[in-house]
């Protein structure tokens, strides 16, 4: 284990300390809703609902689709959930298929 080679290597035991979260940063922009921002015609879809950047990023449905898209959830909870999201007929067969593909 390399925790043991350090602590062999330094002479002594290492330790992790823990402490509570004092501050919490978001990533840059460029990395909130990554796999979303990778597929154009859904990203034209958030740009004309979400057309300030912060608003996309605290989007729950531009969440929800990022995570379907990445693989998480199911085909069946896409198809509950699909019609809360405010997208284009096509918007939702691209995603259906992506989803069906990951599934």
């Amino acid at each position: 284990m390399l925790k043991d080679i350090q602590a062999t290597r330094r002479k002594g035991r290492i330790f992790t300390e823990i402490s509570p979260l004092t501050e919490f940063y978001l990533a840059e922009d460029y990395h909130q809703k990554y796999r979303l921002r990778s597929e154009r015609d859904l990203m034209r879809e958030f740009s004309a609902m979400y057309p300030e950047e912060e608003d996309f990023v605290n989007s729950t449905a531009a969440a929800r689709i990022n995570g379907y898209l990445d693989g998480y959830g199911t085909l069946e909870d896409l198809l509950k959930d699909l019609p809360g999201f405010g997208l284009s007929k096509a918007a939702d067969k691209r995603l259906i298929e992506v989803v069906k593909r990951r599934t």
